[in-house]
């Protein structure tokens, strides 16, 4: 790989594409009106990057239980992959504030969501040796660039090819954008996982959703084999449409997913807040019910700052709603957590139908 493999406009005026393009875009206004519907849209970043977060670390083949994803702190105890997770968490808010910021998707920025989720500056390759190989086997399956210099050219290229002023559709640009980053391969670690915050960041910037909420790590996830297949078999063939179909077929699948996730989100909140308002007046506040969907595991700490209220009266509006079936009390090591149970259920039973 010596320069980037962009196709031709013309190459992708298939009916296929042009029909997978129609429905996901459909799909994915649908998605994006219901988000700007929402009261608190910024419980929507909190709750469902936790599960892309884990999905798409899972790909990398690191794995953590939900009490660990939910349940995690700060702490040394906490395991090293819970701790991945949060990694990818925090890359993905420094990628979406630095397209909110400046509506570009720079250099810096690629870097900074790199950093985040392996939590080195290593910055890009500067030693060969390199490769990718299947697990199973063993076999070198490809090997990227290993020149420092023609790295750091081809991923600046890269970038201008994000930004470029021309016909191209934006779900085209962002499967393009994605294989050439992944063929790249312009780190030392990081680069699947950066790769697919780079998908989100481009979806934003193109004015496809206002939040970073299609999370297509689930759908990678389940068709593993089919992505690495067309990963490699669109390097050596330079037909990119089934590359392509299987992008935009991906948007389509996930979009309709979390519209569904996202209805039934508002359907449960508003359930909870009748249920609140009528059970328990007296603790009931705008705060606590953000609070119980914005972390599926809360705790004392959480309501203290989000409702402004002291330590005891956070514990008692705790111990009352466990009290009262709206929460589940649970102690993990020495802490004390509440389990909106049904949340949690609707986050943890998120599936992926192609229909």
């Amino acid at each position: 790989m010596t320069e980037l493999d962009i196709p031709s406009h013309a190459s992708l005026e298939v009916k296929a594409v042009w029909q997978g393009l129609a429905e996901a875009h459909r799909h994915l206004a649908e998605l994006k009106g219901l988000c700007e519907s929402l009261p608190n849209r910024a419980i929507l970043l909190d709750t469902l990057a936790l599960q892309e977060a884990k999905d798409s670390s899972e790909i990398e083949n690191i794995i953590t239980t939900h009490d660990e994803l939910y349940a995690y702190d700060q702490s040394s105890s906490a395991s090293p992959a819970a701790k991945e997770v949060q990694n990818y968490i925090a890359a993905l808010r420094v990628g979406f504030q630095d397209v909110v910021d400046s509506g570009l998707i720079r250099m810096s920025t690629i870097l900074r969501v790199q950093e985040a989720v392996e939590q080195n500056n290593a910055g890009f390759r500067k030693v060969p040796g390199t490769v990718l190989k299947n697990q199973a086997s063993g076999a070198t399956v490809y090997e990227p660039p290993q020149d420092a210099a023609l790295i750091e050219k081809l991923m600046t290229d890269l970038v201008a090819f994000i930004h470029a002023d021309d016909e191209l559709d934006p779900l085209l640009r962002m499967a393009i954008a994605h294989h050439q980053f992944e063929s790249i391969h312009p780190f030392y670690d990081g680069n699947g996982r950066t790769g697919r915050i780079l998908n989100l960041l481009m979806l934003q910037r193109e004015g496809l959703l206002d939040l970073p909420v299609l999370y297509l790590s689930r759908y990678i996830t389940s068709t593993k084999n089919q992505y690495y297949q067309l990963l490699q078999s669109t390097r050596t063939s330079r037909d990119w449409v089934d590359w392509c179909l299987y992008i935009v077929k991906g948007v389509a699948i996930t979009a309709r997913s979390e519209i569904r996730l996202i209805r039934n989100l508002r359907t449960l909140m508003q359930a909870t807040k009748h249920r609140l308002r009528d059970e328990l007046p007296k603790i009931y506040s705008q705060e606590l019910l953000n609070n119980l969907f914005r972390y599926p595991y809360t705790k004392i700490e959480f309501v203290e700052k989000d409702l402004g209220v002291s330590r005891i009266t956070a514990a008692k509006h705790l111990d009352t709603l466990a009290k009262n079936g709206f929460v589940e009390k649970k102690k993990i090591g020495r802490t004390n957590f509440y389990i909106n149970r049904p949340l949690f259920e609707l986050l943890t039973r998120i599936t992926l139908n192609d229909e």
